[in-house]
């Protein structure tokens, strides 16, 4: 493989970006990714919820946004290894060498890390049989919503997403329950007034005890954490929004300071080793807000930063886009 003058390990928003910003500057440019197609958490979890807090959009599903975001991402050509995990980070003469578990080899003079939060999975209720209905009748957040036209939905959990999917599955589903075991919830206080003012049935106080089914999920017992009583209630899908767990992976043993599960950046996104940077939810410093809007923010700062290593005499700030040449591929702005 040839050496690239940044290498981005993530191709979720934040890498899609920091790819643009780093094409833009006249630099080659690589993305690795373990998931086998771009976009991140964006199309991997949830390609059918709205997106709200992004610059210019009202509000833009999560499908639509990764699409834009691919195409400015990519076109300035950028080298693409999906489907590829990073598990060694070699430090050499002229930077350093991403080494995946297949055993590919990719030279790179500087790295952005921007894997979000690293490797997830599911957070599960913890039923017994929850595993032999995962794909027949529950499921960890929603791929389409067609497939609950006309179906009887209960979403578990009490926070974004819960109430997020409670409200817009409404449009298809037959019913739609809230279930959660408080009256207190982690969502924006504006969702949950929609929620309280719609045909959401919020069943709280509500915990899965039990699920019933054959080949598909037809029911759940619901336990009243106040009363004890018990209600078995028909549901033809459950979708569970109780969080993911993250693991950083073999990012970890880097040498990379890490606090929380997050690599501690400084100033100039920079990472405690030299030429390594990490951006979006990945990374973490005094005043940290975990947006799309702000990690964005936060590649394009490390991409200038990693341009002025590698070519000291570059601008820090190479102008604004509108005063740019984007058909001049290649130059140094």
């Amino acid at each position: 493989m040839d050496r690239v003058d940044i290498t981005i390990l993530g191709g979720g928003p934040c890498g899609l970006f920091a790819s643009f910003y780093a094409g833009l500057r006249g630099m080659s440019v690589r993305i690795i990714d373990s998931l086998p197609e771009l976009g991140g958490q964006l199309t991997a979890l949830y390609p059918e919820k709205f997106v709200f807090d992004m610059p210019g959009f009202p509000k833009v599903l999560a499908k639509d946004l990764a699409r834009d975001l691919i195409a400015q991402g990519t076109q300035f050509d950028p080298e693409l290894a999906l489907g590829e995990t990073a598990s060694e980070l070699i430090e050499d003469e002229e930077g350093y060498t991403l080494v995946t578990s297949s055993g590919n080899r990719y030279p790179t003079r500087t790295l952005i890390i921007a894997a979000g939060a690293g490797a997830f999975s599911p957070t599960k209720i913890g039923v017994p049989g929850e595993d032999d209905f995962v794909g027949r009748g529950i499921s960890y957040g929603v791929r389409s919503t067609e497939a609950f036209r006309g179906k009887r939905v209960g979403v578990v959990g009490g926070g974004d997403s819960a109430f997020d999917w409670a409200l817009h599955l409404l449009d298809v589903a037959e019913s739609v329950d809230l279930i959660h075991r408080r009256d207190v919830f982690r969502a924006h206080e504006d969702t949950v007034r929609q929620v309280q003012s719609s045909a959401v049935n919020m069943r709280l106080f509500r915990q899965v005890k039990e699920l019933h089914g054959d080949d598909h999920l037809q029911a759940v017992t619901l336990l009243n954490s106040e009363t004890k009583d018990e209600d078995r209630l028909e549901y033809d899908h459950l979708v569970v929004c109780i969080g993911f767990k993250s693991s950083l992976g073999p990012i970890k043993d880097w040498g990379l300071t890490i606090e929380k599960n997050q690599i501690v950046v400084n100033g100039q996104f920079e990472t405690n080793r030299s030429g390594v940077f990490a951006v979006g939810d990945v990374a973490t410093f005094p005043g940290k807000l975990k947006l799309i809007a702000t990690g964005v923010g936060e590649a394009v700062s490390a991409v200038c930063f990693a341009k002025t290593r590698l070519d000291p005499s570059a601008k820090l700030f190479p102008g604004h886009s509108s005063d740019l040449d984007l058909g001049a591929v290649g130059q140094t702005p």
